[in-house]
């Protein structure tokens, strides 16, 4: 009997070893697991973040373009309306040159200034006239609005 009890005893001891190795084994595979897990989610924040970043990026880049885009068409609206200007201003000032050109630049003698004045007098004296001749104008008197009669409210 104490033969066939050290050899169930025995069997006992394996089977234990057998179960604490079990255990052991389940526990660094539970490890793993959890290891493996982590690292995807790690995995799956940077390509998150990094795809963030390239949309951000993409969009910067995309509306600087536009504002440089927009911010050379002004330029070239602004030279074009300069040379508008310039061009209209020259057009101004050839325009004088000619008239001062066309103009005769000899002083006026006096008798055509005496002439010129005795002109103006007469005009000035016809308004004169004028203005005596007519009479004052009366203001029109108007017949004053007789008031409406409203009909009383039936209550």
């Amino acid at each position: 009997m104490g033969e066939e009890k050290g050899f169930l005893d025995r069997i006992g001891e394996a089977m234990d070893e057998a179960r604490a190795k079990a255990s052991e084994v389940g526990g660094s595979l539970v490890k793993k697991a959890g290891v493996a897990a982590t690292d995807a989610k790690r995995s799956v924040g940077k390509a998150t973040t990094a795809v963030g970043k390239q949309a951000a990026k993409a969009k910067r880049a995309a509306g600087s373009t536009a504002k440089s885009a927009a911010k050379s068409a002004s330029r070239a609206m602004d030279t074009a309306k300069r040379a508008v200007g310039i061009k209209k201003a020259v057009k101004r000032k050839s325009g004088k040159a000619k008239k001062a050109a066309g103009r005769k630049t000899a002083a006026k003698s006096p008798v055509k200034k005496g002439v010129a004045k005795k002109r103006t007098a007469v005009k000035k004296a016809a308004t004169v006239r004028k203005a005596a001749k007519k009479p004052a104008k009366r203001p029109v008197k108007r017949a004053a609005k007789k008031p409406v009669k409203r009909a009383a409210k039936k209550s």
